[in-house]
């Protein structure tokens, strides 16, 4: 069993990541950090855990009796923690902030996307886990850009559900604003855009076309829903064989020939990828969760790469259909 830690238990990551964890057929939760909550019951504050664990939040750092931690804080206080705090040599850490993610002098954590970088992750101590509109977008492109094929500007519009901006209220978060609402937000300079150029340029060196990004606050909880377009000089037969082959060894990335919806994707770890010709121009759809393959999911597929686990493990959950 691989004995885990929680850092940061109380929002929407960790959440999900206790959901998953509690039942991994080879996980056993040692410990879930919360200042703020320590000493209450885990299903007081994840309600949709009452009646599955009776573990209590501490404001302890088990570090000595886990194999691995998970950091679901957020972004900045990741990079504090790890400065603050002699780890034991050996211990596994899971990033799921923004800290670790582009590479940098002095950065030892692994970007961890597994269709990019498995068989880094594999031989890893520290993971940075990425981005949920990085994830999208990048499994929706990696394929071209594998093929050199990235050969004009990128166009994206991807919309996000609201759990997308974590469990402290905000005014965009607030039901009454974004139920029956729509609205666009750092156009052209999101925070997610250095780790998908940065992933682009590790396939494609010297893609230095524009990608240009619109994120859309949708009005619902959750899921991701991507739409990117660019230039494609062959047929929609080469495209799909070109990603049939990137994907072909990656247990949750799916090819469609339908056009998906966003529902067939959420509460799993799946990836959706539908692709259309039109004109000259290749358009790929990307649905992912934005929870679970865009965070938590995402950071469990980590960890089972990490121990020389399946891969899958403790990932079949089936979607929200209705």
């Amino acid at each position: 069993m691989v004995k885990v830690g929680i850092i940061g238990g109380a929002g929407y990551t960790a959440g999900e990541l206790l959901r998953i964890l509690l039942n991994h057929p080879q996980a056993e939760i040692v410990f879930v950090q919360s200042s703020s909550n320590a000493g209450n019951l885990i299903s007081d504050v994840h309600l949709d855990l009452l009646g599955d664990t009776g573990l209590r939040f501490t404001d302890s750092f088990l570090f000595h009796d886990v194999d691995v931690v998970f950091l679901c804080m957020g972004h900045g206080k990741s990079k504090e923690f790890i400065e603050n705090n002699n780890l034991p040599a050996g211990l596994k850490v899971v990033d799921l902030s923004h800290d670790f993610r582009l590479k940098r002098e002095g950065n030892d954590f692994v970007y961890g996307l597994p269709e990019l970088d498995r068989e880094k992750i594999k031989k890893a101590l520290k993971i940075a886990n990425p981005g949920c509109f990085a994830t999208g977008i990048q499994l929706a492109l990696l394929p071209l850009a594998a093929n050199n094929m990235l050969v004009d500007e990128i166009h994206v519009q991807a919309v996000t559900g609201s759990t997308g901006a974590g469990q402290k209220p905000t005014d965009a978060s607030h039901f009454s604003w974004r139920n029956n609402n729509l609205s666009a937000y750092k156009i052209f300079q999101h925070q997610h855009e250095g780790e998908i150029l940065q992933s682009l340029g590790q396939l494609q060196p010297g893609f230095s076309k524009g990608f240009n990004f619109v994120p859309i606050r949708g009005n619902h909880t959750r899921g991701i829903f991507v739409s990117a377009y660019t230039r494609f000089d062959g047929t929609l037969e080469e495209a799909t064989a070109l990603y049939q082959e990137f994907y072909k060894d990656h247990p949750f990335v799916v090819l469609s020939e339908r056009n998906p919806s966003l529902k067939q994707v959420v509460n799993t770890n799946k990836a959706i990828i539908y692709l259309e010709k039109q004109r000259d121009k290749l358009v790929v759809i990307s649905l992912t969760d934005n929870l679970i393959k865009g965070a938590s999911g995402q950071a469990v597929q980590n960890m089972n790469l990490l121990f020389g686990l399946s891969e899958t493990a403790g990932l079949s959950l089936k979607p929200v259909a209705f």
